[in-house]
C-alpha cells in the first residue's frame, strides 16, 4: 500500500513536470521566432532601402491587419501568454445598435440615439485607435474581423484600452450626446455605411 501511493504521488509529479516543460518549451520558440523575426526585419533595414520604403508603406502607412494576425497567430501558436478573458467570466453587456434617425456626415453617418447612448459593437475586433479626429471628435476605431475599420465618433468615455479585442455587442463607450458618427473603412478607403448599418 504504501509502494502504490508512492508510485501515484511520483507519476502525479511527473505529469506536472511534463506540463511545466512543454510550457517552457513553448515560451522558448515563441521569444527564439521573435527574435529571428526581429533579426531578419533589421538585416533588411541595413540591406535594402527598397525594403525600408516597403515596411514604411505596409506598416506605417496603411493599416495592419491586427485581427487577421490575432487569428492565424491563435491558429499556429495557440493563445497569448496572457489570455484577454478569464473562463469563468461572462459578457454582461451585449446590445444591438439602435438609433431613431440617420444621416450622410463626412465619409460615415450621424445617427441620432439617446442621450449619452451606451454604444455596442458592431462586430468582434482589436482597437487600433482612441483619439481625437478633426470632425468626428473623440473617436474610438475598431479593426474587425472582417477587415473592415469602423470609426465610433463622439464618444464621451471610453470603455475600452487601445489593442483591446472586443465582443460583438460589448460596450465601446458612452456618447457624448445625442449623436454617433459611423465612418467605415477599408484598405485605406472609406466605404458605403449603408452596407454595415441597417
Amino acid at each position: 500500500m504504501i509502494e502504490s501511493k508512492f508510485y501515484k504521488k511520483n507519476q502525479h509529479t511527473t505529469a506536472n513536470t511534463k506540463k511545466t516543460f512543454f510550457s517552457l518549451r513553448v515560451i522558448i520558440i515563441k521569444v527564439l521566432l521573435t527574435i529571428i523575426v526581429t533579426l531578419l526585419l533589421l538585416i533588411g533595414f541595413k540591406l535594402s532601402t527598397d525594403f525600408k520604403q516597403l515596411f514604411n508603406k505596409y506598416v506605417y502607412q496603411t493599416s495592419f491587419p491586427f485581427a487577421e494576425l490575432k487569428e492565424v497567430y491563435q491558429d499556429y501558436f495557440g493563445t497569448a501568454f496572457l489570455s484577454d478573458k478569464s473562463e469563468d467570466t461572462t459578457q454582461v453587456f451585449t446590445e444591438k445598435l439602435v438609433y431613431s434617425q440617420k444621416n450622410l456626415y463626412h465619409d460615415g453617418v450621424a445617427l441620432t440615439v439617446n442621450n449619452h447612448y451606451m454604444v455596442p459593437s458592431l462586430n468582434s475586433g482589436i482597437v487600433v485607435f482612441i483619439g481625437s479626429k478633426d470632425v468626428y471628435g473623440n473617436t474610438v476605431i475598431v479593426q474587425q474581423m472582417d477587415g473592415v475599420d469602423v470609426w465610433y465618433g463622439n464618444i464621451d468615455t471610453t470603455n475600452v484600452a487601445l489593442y483591446d479585442y472586443v465582443e460583438k455587442g460589448s460596450l465601446i463607450g458612452e456618447t457624448k450626446d445625442k449623436t454617433l458618427y459611423l465612418a467605415f473603412q477599408k484598405e485605406g478607403n472609406f466605404v458605403d455605411y449603408n452596407e454595415y448599418v441597417e
